[in-house]
């Protein structure tokens, strides 16, 4: 009776469909109505490290496999933004996709090494590879992705930080009313926040109101502040009007430092930057190599 009770409970083993197996390796990250986001923490990998003046070794590049489910929206919205329409012209062909993600920490960058997508089968219907780098911001959908690979070899809590109320992960920098009502606030992003030399780089949100409530521009923008010398720049971003919606930021002063004046709301906000690295030099030279 054993016997036959051993070989029932093999027979069943060998008939499980190892996907059952594979979906124990995923770690779920996040889920909305067109997206389920995973990763697999046992494929984190350091590829190159380095090791400073101190003696300290910080990693430089980092892969790890992720994983993306699609409900039809969500794989509509990913045909499209990919342009396979020609290949995939019925959403319903894409299931999910498996990504290799290389990871530069100290440049906040991101690269799909690899990426290979199924239908509901497991079958691949399309792939693609080294696809561009790009900077992991607010805006980002891989934002989840790079903070648990992050995470998984420097242990910051930048997934935490991510994740936080919007008081803890804001900074609020000014707030400015002018003579005819209008409201403008800037507030950063400590999540992007590093530090190189006196140069913190950060992502910051400017928001402007008229009188009556209605919001008349956004500026999303990457700057680099330096905190010594008191002066900035705007590295990139994008700017939104209610008339042209989202288009490319250009800075005014064709990528120069500008000096921030004593009398301008930018020198408040100087003044909340010098304050919060002095206070969180941790979480700023998190992954600093000098």
């Amino acid at each position: 009776m054993k016997k036959i009770f051993l070989a029932l409970l093999l027979a069943m083993i060998f008939f499980i469909p190892a996907e059952t197996f594979a979906a124990d390796k995923w770690f779920w990250l996040d889920s909305n109505d067109k997206y389920s986001k995973y990763f697999e923490p046992d494929s984190v990998t350091i590829n190159k490290k380095v090791v400073t003046n101190d003696g300290r070794e910080i990693a430089i590049e980092i892969e790890a496999w992720t994983k993306t489910t699609y409900s039809y929206d969500g794989a509509a919205e990913t045909i499209k933004n990919y342009g396979i329409s020609n290949i995939l012209p019925d959403p319903n062909s894409l299931a999910y996709s498996l990504a290799l993600l290389r990871v530069n920490p100290q440049n906040r960058t991101l690269q799909y090494v690899r990426e290979d997508f199924y239908n509901a089968q497991d079958q691949v219907v399309w792939s693609k590879e080294e696809g561009r780098i790009k900077e992991i911001n607010t805006r980002s959908f891989d934002e989840e992705f790079y903070c648990a690979i992050v995470d998984e070899v420097f242990q910051m809590g930048e997934r935490d930080r991510k994740r936080a109320p919007t008081v803890e992960r804001w900074l609020d920098l000014w707030t400015y009313t002018d003579s005819e009502g209008s409201t403008t606030t800037l507030s950063a992003d400590t999540t992007t926040m590093r530090l190189k030399g006196s140069n913190l780089v950060l992502w910051e949100w400017q928001v402007t109101k008229n009188s009556r409530g209605q919001t008349t521009e956004i500026r999303f923008m990457k700057k680099s502040v330096n905190l010594t010398q008191g002066t900035e720049v705007i590295k990139d971003g994008q700017i939104w009007t209610p008339t042209n919606s989202w288009q490319t930021l250009k800075d005014e002063y064709d990528g120069a430092y500008r000096m921030i004046k004593s009398d301008e709301p930018d020198y408040k906000g100087l003044v909340h930057l010098r304050a919060y690295v002095k206070n969180n030099s941790n979480w700023v030279n998190r992954y600093s190599l000098d």
